[in-house]
């Protein structure tokens, strides 16, 4: 559980940003540690003060994680939400609700 929440949270800051930032683009690399390598590739587009994204990561020995997510900020409140999906299938939603 602990890789799993781990894992979701490179997914997130590679495929997250900031609501109001309306830039798009894509990122993907790699993490090493001294016995294995980490992928991950993730995109982002915005239009409109809302945003969507998608990423995964792929661990040494082939499984895979993946997030789909959307965002949006309007009078001061962002709302986002999206999916983490395991590689067996099992999968997370979160919904959450920001005001500034």
């Amino acid at each position: 559980m602990k890789k799993l929440l781990a894992i979701a949270a490179i997914i997130g800051a590679v495929s997250a940003g900031t609501v109001a930032d309306a830039n798009a683009g894509s990122r993907s690399g790699a993490i090493s540690g001294p016995r294995d390598t980490t992928t991950f590739a993730g995109s982002r587009s915005c239009a409109g003060g809302a945003c969507s994204s998608q990423g995964s990561v792929t661990e040494p020995y082939g499984d895979t994680i993946s997030h789909q997510g959307s965002s949006s900020c309007s009078g001061g409140t962002c709302s986002g939400s999206g999916t983490v999906t395991g590689p067996r299938g099992g999968s997370v939603t979160y919904n959450g609700t920001v005001t500034r």
